[in-house]
């Protein structure tokens, strides 16, 4: 049996900047569900370490083709990741229900 290569994960500092402003603004109505958004974030993350190519790419108007693989969590949350070599750069966490046109200017 083969064992499937290992990718190094990195997540960018404004990721985590944005990680934590997602989560504490939840934890301002629940912190119950800011600690599950945190770990299911955290989790899925993670998981990148391995298969990194299993999901699609991010394909936007103004994003250059085959730039960010893009990975939902719950049902709004979006990470969106880069594969350079055996590296996965975490670059952003996007709440879906928020107007995130900024990211693809």
């Amino acid at each position: 049996m083969e064992k499937t290569p290992n990718y190094k994960v990195i997540v960018s500092e404004r990721t985590r900047q944005i990680l934590g402003n997602h989560v504490l603004f939840l934890a301002q109505k629940s912190p119950s569900a800011a600690r599950k958004l945190k770990s299911d974030l955290m989790n899925a993350i993670r998981s990148l370490h391995q298969f990194s190519e299993r999901f699609p790419f991010l394909e936007a108007e103004f994003v250059p083709y085959n730039k960010y693989h893009k990975l939902f969590v719950e049902k709004w949350y979006l990470i969106l990741y880069q594969i350079k070599d055996r590296t996965v750069y975490v670059d952003y966490i996007v709440d879906c229900r928020q107007d995130y046109s900024w990211l693809v200017r």
